[in-house]
């Protein structure tokens, strides 16, 4: 290979290894997922949709769905993008890895491509799922997959970035299940803030997850709880922090060399 070209091969070899790792636990990367969103639509939409028909003039049950695929495609990324780095870790593999012909974006594009195909396609069969169970009306398909695609590459980089840093399994479940979760739950997913009082509006406001899930929600309906150009600054702000924290990991081979 030449120095400085683009190693093709590097790459797809560790896309396709990750994308077979999907396949080979098909249950708990999709089916799992699927079942466990299609509860969360069926528990709200039937017991909370029962006392709230609609929200900004939309269904209440089309109105979850955006927050649905939003609270999946959240934690799957961060799942596949921080198991797939924080295994070789755990198995001194990523030693190969690191020796090999592949430069750090090479790796980077590698592992995080898969963690992100995986949850577009995830969050692609819930909506598909989503759709038995209500009408969903997509007003800007266009912004609905370029926001799918942002959300999914960034949090699979911050991901990846959760893989490096932790030392255990434990660690590695640590900010999905008890940081982002309910920052989701609480960011507007299954309810619009302006349901909320003062000072609780305002104060949701400093939740990060609340601009993206709100330009998510615009895609579907041509409304959302903030500015458009507000929720696409948050998501293009947040994914160059993750590539800024990225490149000086390999820089500095943080829990990487050392």
């Amino acid at each position: 290979m030449k120095v400085g070209a683009f190693n093709r091969h590097g790459v797809w070899s560790i896309y396709r290894f990750e994308m077979a790792r999907a396949l080979r636990t098909l249950w708990q990367s999709v089916v799992g997922p699927v079942i466990t969103t299609s509860l969360y639509f069926v528990v709200f939409g039937a017991a909370i949709g029962s006392g709230i028909r609609q929200v900004g003039g939309v269904p209440y049950g089309a109105f979850i769905v955006p927050g649905l695929i939003m609270l999946s495609l959240f934690t799957q990324s961060i799942f596949n993008a921080s198991f797939g780095i924080f295994f070789p870790k755990f198995t001194g593999t990523i030693y190969e890895v690191l020796s090999a012909p592949v430069s750090p974006l090479e790796i980077v594009i590698g592992y995080v491509g898969a963690a992100a195909t995986k949850s577009v396609a995830l969050g692609l069969i819930i909506l598909a799922t989503a759709a038995l169970f209500v009408p969903i009306q997509i007003l800007h398909p266009a912004a609905m997959i370029a926001f799918l695609l942002l959300i999914a590459f960034t949090f699979s980089l911050f991901g990846f970035i959760i893989g490096i840093w932790g030392k255990n399994f434990e660690q590695i479940q640590f900010i999905p299940m008890l940081v982002v979760t309910p920052l989701t739950f609480l960011g507007g997913a299954f309810y619009s803030i302006e349901m909320l009082p003062q000072p609780w509006r305002t104060i949701t406001l400093f939740n990060p997850v609340v601009y993206l899930i709100s330009g998510f929600r615009w895609s579907f309906y041509g409304k959302g709880d903030v500015d458009i150009g507000l929720s696409l600054a948050a998501i293009v702000g947040f994914m160059l922090l993750c590539l800024g924290v990225v490149a000086w990991i390999f820089r500095t081979g943080y829990r990487l060399k050392n």
